[in-house]
C-alpha cells in the first residue's frame, strides 16, 4: 500500500483545505473558485527549502521545545522546518524529516495550544485568555506565530476558536459579542445569569450593589433606572471581559499571525480559513481513509498481483472493523501514523513525501 495519493491528504484535490461550515454564513467572500490551497501555495512560495530551522521536540512536552525553538534568534519561519524528536532520556530519535515529523509536530503543537493557558472556554468555542505572565514573556506573539507557521507550512490550524472571537479577530466586528454561558469562570458566570434573570428593578439594584466591585472593575457599574438596564450591564461586562481587558495580548497575537503574511490572507478571506481556526465536527469514515491511499500493484495476471489483491481486501476490511468495533485503534490513529495529521481536510499535500508507504 502506497502513500496517500497526491492532493488526497486534503480531501478533494491538492490542498483543497477543510470544508467550510455553516458558521461562515456571516461572511460574504467573493472569491468564487478560490481555495485555501491556492492562497497557501502563494504564501508558501517563498519558503526556502534549501535551508532549515531546527526544532528539538520532546513529545511529552511539545510546547516547551516549540517555544525554545521559536524564540531562538536563528529561527527563520521562511525556512523549512527540521524537527527532531527526542525520547525521555534525551536520545535523538533516528528519523530523517521528509515531512512526517514536521507534520506530526505541528499537529501536536496545535493540540497543545488548544489546551494551553492562552485560551479559555469550551473545546469547540475558545477565546483568548488573560494571563499576565504570558503577556510579560510576549508568549501571545509566539502563539500567533506558531499558528501562522503551522498553516503555511502544511500543518493544521487550532480549530477551536469561538465564531464570535474569530469575527473579531478578522475585523468583522468591533467587539466580541459572547453569550453569558461562554464566561469560563463559574462564579462570574452565575453572577451575570442572576443579573440577566432579575425580574424587578429592586432585585437588579440589589444584585448590582452586591457585586459592585466586580462591575466597577469592568467599568459597567451604573445608575439603574429601569429593569431593561440589566442588558447594558451584562453587555458591558462581556465586552470588557472578552475584548478590552486583554487588548494588548490580543494585538500581540495578531502580530504573530502576521508571520509569512498569513494574517493579511486571513483578513481578506475569512470564510476560506474559518475551518482552520474554528471548530467543526467531522466524522472520519473508513471510506474517507481508504480514499487517501493509492495501491501500487504488480502487473495484471502476475502471481504477486493475486496476492496483493487479497491483502488489499484485508486492508479495507480492517478499516471497517476499526470504525465499527471500537477497538483500541482508531481511524485517527491510522491517519496520524501515515501522514502525521489527525484530519484529512488539512492543507498538506505539497508536503507529503512522494515515497511514503504503509505496509
Amino acid at each position: 500500500m502506497s502513500r496517500p495519493s497526491d492532493g488526497q491528504a486534503n480531501g478533494a484535490g491538492a490542498g483543497a483545505g477543510p470544508k467550510n461550515t455553516s458558521s461562515c454564513d456571516f461572511y460574504k467572500d467573493t472569491d468564487v473558485g478560490l481555495t485555501a490551497a491556492d492562497i497557501l501555495s502563494n504564501l508558501s512560495f517563498n519558503i526556502n527549502t534549501k535551508s532549515c530551522s531546527r526544532l528539538n521536540i520532546n513529545r511529552a512536552n511539545v510546547w516547551d521545545g516549540a517555544l525554545r525553538g521559536f524564540k531562538r534568534s536563528s529561527f527563520d519561519p521562511t525556512c523549512s522546518l527540521l524537527v527532531k524528536f527526542t525520547d525521555d532520556i534525551g536520545q535523538t530519535e533516528e528519523a530523517v524529516d521528509t515531512g512526517g515529523p514536521t507534520r506530526e509536530f505541528l499537529t501536536l503543537l496545535m493540540d497543545a495550544i488548544k489546551t494551553s493557558r492562552f485560551f479559555e472556554g469550551k473545546d469547540d468555542g475558545k477565546y483568548l485568555s488573560f494571563d499576565s505572565k504570558a503577556a510579560e514573556g510576549d508568549e501571545y506573539f509566539h502563539v500567533g506565530r506558531m499558528v501562522a507557521v503551522s498553516i503555511v507550512h502544511g500543518g493544521p490550524g487550532p480549530r477551536c476558536f469561538s465564531p464570535s472571537f474569530y469575527q473579531y479577530l478578522v475585523g468583522k466586528v468591533k467587539t466580541i459579542e459572547a453569550p453569558i454561558e461562554d464566561i469560563p469562570d463559574t462564579e462570574v458566570r452565575n453572577v451575570f445569569l442572576e443579573i440577566k434573570n432579575a425580574r424587578t428593578l429592586e432585585e437588579l439594584v440589589e444584585l448590582a450593589d452586591k457585586h459592585s466591585s466586580m462591575l466597577q472593575t469592568a467599568g459597567c457599574y451604573r445608575c439603574l433606572r429601569t429593569l431593561e438596564d440589566k442588558e447594558k450591564v451584562v453587555d458591558g461586562y462581556i465586552q470588557w471581559y472578552f475584548t478590552y481587558r486583554n487588548h494588548v495580548s490580543f494585538q500581540r497575537f495578531k502580530d504573530g499571525l502576521a508571520t509569512l503574511n498569513f494574517f493579511n490572507a486571513l483578513e481578506q478571506h475569512p470564510s476560506i480559513f474559518l475551518p482552520y481556526m474554528c471548530y467543526s465536527a467531522e466524522d472520519l469514515t473508513a471510506e474517507s481513509v481508504e480514499s487517501l491511499f493509492r495501491p501500487q500493484m504488480s502487473p495484471t495476471g502476475s502471481s504477486n498481483r493475486h496476492e496483493e489483491e487479497r491483502v488489499l481486501g484485508y486492508w479495507l476490511d480492517y478499516l471497517i472493523a476499526v470504525k465499527e468495533e471500537g477497538s483500541g485503534m482508531s481511524l485517527e490513529d491510522i491517519l496520524m501514523f501515515a501522514t502525521g495529521l489527525k484530519e484529512i481536510n488539512t492543507t498538506a499535500s505539497a508536503h507529503i513525501p512522494e515515497t511514503l508507504k504503509v505496509s
